[in-house]
């Protein structure tokens, strides 16, 4: 019984020398990152002002498996947010926000955890430094009550390591862009070329959609977006995990007044999916008439028209067209595409 009760006193004793310590530690905390990056601030700012970027590469959102996260439009630049929640563990969840942009030189976010009404304010400022560019993260914590001062003893650390991590992930990520854009440099547009197509696995939607210029263009948009949505979020493949988007129609399909249309991302190999509104379809190898195309989506019609006129002319059976997106289809009046189409005797 004795010692019950000196327990009791040395715990009582402990408490209020806690509490009384609490009254040096602040209610919040401000705190500043300093980072460097060998890439331009064009290249760099994109991947901070898209939040579907964003989470491909910081590690508090890329290195938990358990996370699900839905984003919400606009995806890129102010307004746009996302809510993530840990599906073993509920009490990691939250809301992340972008509330001002001054597009390669400002942004401010705020982050929300769980039901914590006072946010993270995450100030960003990118310094161009030529080919580098240097990344200053101004951390505001969230006032805490003041029994639970001493979490912001730990916050600066915790924020450290995931920023030191998260970097090392951007700058691979971005090597792997900047590969990408080297090779396409160096690519010969509005040439009809020859290529042997490996067989590959698609994951993606079967659509149907109006053909007018803007109606087929918006559907294609919003369908891209669901299916790396699905790919990134519920199968948790990273960037490097997928290929290009690809789009499967018909090679005469422009004369149409509706189109229907898969839309797809290569993966490695089929996996068990969820979702009924998501299938996987097989492009077997073949022997492919290519043009590389550069220019508004609506006059990519007449590289079409060149590849299908070619397999005419060598007396070739054609197969389904393959609209292969390079870069992210964003806007219809700059689209760079791979269009491919299987010919055969």
């Amino acid at each position: 019984m004795r010692w019950i009760k000196i327990a009791v006193f040395l715990l009582f004793l402990l408490g209020i020398v806690y509490a009384i310590s609490m009254i040096f530690v602040p209610e919040n905390k401000n705190f500043t990152v300093e980072k460097e990056i060998n890439y331009p601030v064009e290249k760099v700012f994109p991947q901070f002002s898209n939040l579907q970027n964003f989470t491909l590469w910081n590690t508090f959102f890329s290195d938990n498996k358990n996370m699900s996260i839905e984003f919400f439009t606009p995806y890129e630049g102010k307004g746009s947010s996302l809510a993530y929640v840990d599906h073993k563990d509920e009490d990691i969840s939250g809301d992340l926000f972008i509330r001002y942009v001054n597009i390669n030189k400002t942004l401010k976010l705020q982050l929300y955890e769980g039901k914590n009404n006072t946010p993270y304010l995450i100030d960003l400022k990118f310094v161009p430094l030529g080919e580098k560019t240097k990344i200053i993260w101004f951390i505001q914590t969230p006032k805490q009550p003041y029994l639970k001062r001493s979490l912001n003893l730990i916050s600066e650390d915790v924020w450290l390591e995931t920023i030191d991590k998260s970097m090392v992930n951007l700058a691979h990520l971005l090597s792997n862009k900047i590969e990408k854009d080297n090779l396409r440099e160096n690519l010969k547009f509005d040439t009809l070329l020859v290529e042997n197509q490996d067989s590959q696995i698609l994951l993606g939607i079967n659509v149907s959609a109006k053909n007018t210029k803007d109606a087929l263009f918006k559907n294609i948009v919003v369908n891209h977006n669901k299916v790396l949505n699905y790919a990134k979020m519920d199968l948790g493949k990273k960037e490097d995990e997928y290929g290009e988007p690809i789009l499967l129609t018909t090679p005469e399909y422009f004369k149409e007044k509706e189109v229907s249309y898969f839309y797809g991302v290569p993966l490695p190999k089929k996996e068990p999916i969820s979702d009924n509104n998501f299938t996987f379809r097989t492009l077997n190898a073949s022997k492919n008439y290519v043009i590389f195309y550069r220019g508004t989506y609506a006059s990519r019609v007449k590289s079409i028209q060149q590849l299908v006129n070619q397999a005419r002319k060598d007396s070739l059976r054609s197969g389904t067209l393959q609209e292969i997106f390079l870069e992210e289809p964003n806007t219809d009046a700059q689209v760079v595409l791979k269009l491919s189409l299987p010919v055969y005797k």
